[in-house]
Formats: structure tokens, C-alpha cells, sequence
């Protein structure tokens, strides 16, 4: 276990974005977060990241729990749709991340061609497209050293042939050992891409694991057994 969620809880005034979510994240794998539209996604890596405090719960490693300072170490969070920095070229974001964020500079070439940006490296990203902006923050994330990247839509904005060029590109970086915690709307990407998945439905975890562990999960509520990935939330949410 790389680190563990413990009854993590967020509110906005009525409404409850995040209700005891709990589940584990382990060394080294693609865990997708699956969800529609309002389940909570977005806020449970905000609170996972310290973006937005939390109203309970925790997060823990094997031997301590951590406060919202010490996740830093542990995880990176990449938000969709932000433009950061507008106004400075991609490869100043580049090397800042690894100037100033500790970022590991022996992968810096390689990232660049994986995600395509040699020829983006001079542009303000101010003025790029959404799908480039979404490129750069995946090459930010992946530059970072923290063990755990906490990726909001990885494949948002990118055509069929980017989004299967990055798909590569994660895996490869998740089977040297980073962990890779991705939260994907569409759940046919994330049933091609990830090894196991917490699904999440107003604000609460309704399964965890991998599709077959779920599917027996959900053939307890009188659904079959050899369901995929989108039967199985349906089935369980």
C-alpha cells in the first residue's frame, strides 16, 4: 500500500461533495476514478492534495497519518483545464519544474517527445489549444519526483491518436514504478487503461478493485458475473 484514504468528508453548506470516502492506492499502479459529472471527483483529489481542506477523514501511509503538508512529499495534482503560468513559454514551465519543484531532469527529453512538444517549447502556454495545454500538464506532472500523480481527465481535449500516444507514455512511466491515480469521466478510456478502479457516485465509493472484483461485487445485487466495466457501475451505482 502506497497510501490509504480513511473516511475522507466534504461539505459545501447542504451539499455533500464527498461522504466517508474510503479506499487504498498502491505502489506502482493505474487506478482509475471513476464517476459522472457531480460525483465528487474533482473535489476528492483537491482535498487529497490540500486545494481545499477537508471536513474528516484521513490519509495514511503503512506507519503515520499524514497532514495536509506532509502529502506533498507523497503526491502531485494535475488539475484539468488551467492554464498556468500564461504569460511563459513551455520550456520555462519545463525547467521550473525542475528547478524549483525538484523535478528529475534526466527524463526532461524524453517527456518532451513523448507528449509531442518540441515544437510547442517556445510558445506562451497562454496561447495554446486546449488539447496542447492538457500535453504540458501531463509533462509537468510526469517531471515531478513525488511517487503518487493525481491526473483530473489525462485524455481531455486530445484526439484518438494523442490520447492513445499519452496512454503509452503513462503506462510506461507507471511500469518504472510511479503511481498514477487518474480520474476519467469516460469509462471506456478508463476499462482500456487502468488496472484497478474506485467507483464513485455522490460523493460515496461504491465499489473497489479490479473489473472482475467489482463484477462479483455487483453479481451480489442479482447482476451477472461477466459484466465490463460499464455494466458494473451501473450496477453498483
Amino acid at each position: 500500500m502506497l497510501f490509504e484514504v480513511n473516511g475522507l468528508s466534504k461539505r459545501f453548506g447542504k451539499i455533500v461533495a464527498l461522504a466517508g470516502v474510503s479506499f487504498q492506492v498502491r505502489p506502482g499502479e493505474v487506478l482509475g476514478l471513476i464517476g459522472p459529472n457531480g460525483a465528487g471527483k474533482s473535489t476528492l483529489f483537491e482535498c487529497l492534495a490540500g486545494v481545499l481542506p477537508s471536513d474528516g477523514g484521513s490519509v495514511r501511509t503503512e506507519d503515520r497519518t499524514l497532514a495536509t503538508g506532509d502529502r506533498r512529499s507523497l503526491l502531485f495534482y494535475v488539475p484539468d483545464g488551467i492554464a498556468p503560468w500564461p504569460a511563459q513559454s513551455v520550456r520555462w514551465a519545463l525547467d521550473f519544474t525542475i528547478g524549483f519543484l525538484g523535478g528529475q531532469a534526466s527524463l526532461r527529453e524524453e517527456v518532451i517527445d513523448q507528449l509531442d512538444l518540441r515544437a510547442l517549447l517556445h510558445q506562451a502556454i497562454g496561447t495554446l489549444s486546449k488539447g496542447q495545454r492538457k500535453r504540458v500538464l501531463l509533462a509537468i506532472g510526469l517531471l515531478t519526483p513525488q511517487p503518487a500523480l493525481l491526473v483530473d481527465e489525462p485524455f481531455e481535449g486530445l484526439d484518438l491518436r494523442q490520447a492513445r500516444d499519452i496512454a503509452a507514455a503513462l503506462r510506461m512511466h507507471a511500469a518504472r514504478g510511479r503511481t498514477l491515480f487518474l480520474s476519467i469521466h469516460q469509462i471506456a478510456d478508463a476499462a482500456r487503461f487502468c488496472d484497478r478502479f474506485v467507483l464513485l457516485s455522490s460523493g460515496r465509493v461504491c465499489g473497489e478493485g479490479t473489473v472482475p472484483e467489482l463484477a462479483a461485487l455487483a453479481s451480489r445485487n442479482d447482476s451477472g458475473p461477466n459484466l465490463n466495466l460499464e455494466e458494473v457501475f451501473l450496477a453498483l451505482t
